[in-house]
């Protein structure tokens, strides 16, 4: 089964992954200092739950405030 997302609600799947990456390499780099592997593991995957569900609608309310705003201070 192909997941196929109609291209007018593009900017939701961009907002989705490039939240959820964000999110993972800054609660990686946070919970770097955690001791042993195992703790490690589950304070970064902790920290990128909560980290991801506070800035995905973030992301996805300013993208387009600041597409517009590029858009406007930019030219051809």
């Amino acid at each position: 089964m192909k997941l196929r997302i109609p291209r007018r609600h593009g900017h939701f799947v961009f907002g989705v992954i490039q939240s959820g990456l964000t999110c993972l390499i800054a609660a990686g780099i946070a919970s770097y200092s955690e001791s042993g592997t195992a703790r490690f593991v589950e304070h970064w995957l902790a920290s990128w739950l909560i980290s991801w569900l506070t800035m995905l609608p973030v992301v996805l309310l300013a993208a387009p405030v600041i597409r517009t705003f590029v858009n406007r201070v930019t030219s051809e």
